[in-house]
C-alpha cells in the first residue's frame, strides 16, 4: 500500500503501469511545452509502439469501454510528453485541464463517460487534485482515433 504523499510515479507502477516513450508528432507541433507554471501537451492519440491501438467511432465501431481504454492510453501518452519536457524528475503537482475528443456518430451522447478513462488514471495518480475537462463529440479525428486527448499539467515548484 503507497503512502498517502506518494508521489505520481509510484501511484503509476503501483497500478502496474509504465510510462510509454513519447509518441511523434503526426504532424507540424512539438508534443508538449514548458509555460511558467504550467506543461501544455498536445493532443495525443491512443498509441502504442506507434500503432493506434483503437480506431474508429465509438458508439459505432467501438464502445464506451474501448473508448475508456483508448483515453486511458492517450493519458498515459501526455504523462510522457509532459515529462520530455520537465527537466528534473518530471516533478508534476497535478492537472489542470483535460480536453478530451472522440470521434463518435451524432447519435451517441456518452462522450463524458469515455473521457473517464483519461480522468480517473489522472485522479488515481494525483488524489484528491481534481481538474476541469471538456468532452466533446467529433465527426473524425487525425489517423481515424477514436480518442484524442490534451492535457494541460500543473508543475511542482512553480505554483
Amino acid at each position: 500500500m503507497l503512502a498517502e504523499g506518494a508521489p505520481w510515479w509510484a501511484r503509476l507502477r503501483a497500478l502496474g503501469l509504465d510510462l510509454p516513450p513519447v509518441p511523434a508528432p503526426v504532424a507540424a507541433y512539438v508534443p508538449a511545452l514548458c509555460c511558467g507554471s504550467l506543461i501544455l501537451v498536445s493532443g495525443q492519440l491512443p498509441l502504442v509502439a506507434g500503432q493506434l491501438a483503437h480506431r474508429g467511432r465509438v458508439g459505432q465501431d467501438l464502445g464506451v469501454e474501448e473508448g475508456q481504454a483508448a483515453a486511458r492510453l492517450c493519458a498515459l501518452n501526455a504523462l510522457a510528453a509532459a515529462c520530455g519536457v520537465v527537466p528534473q524528475d518530471c516533478a508534476l503537482a497535478g492537472v489542470a485541464r483535460v480536453e478530451g475528443f472522440v470521434q463518435c456518430g451524432p447519435e451517441f451522447h456518452d462522450q463524458a463517460r469515455v473521457c473517464n478513462g483519461a480522468s480517473e488514471l489522472f485522479g488515481a495518480l494525483f488524489p484528491g487534485a481534481g481538474h476541469a475537462r471538456l468532452a466533446i463529440g467529433c465527426s473524425a479525428l487525425p489517423l481515424d482515433a477514436a480518442v484524442e486527448i490534451a492535457v494541460t499539467f500543473l508543475l511542482a515548484g512553480r505554483l
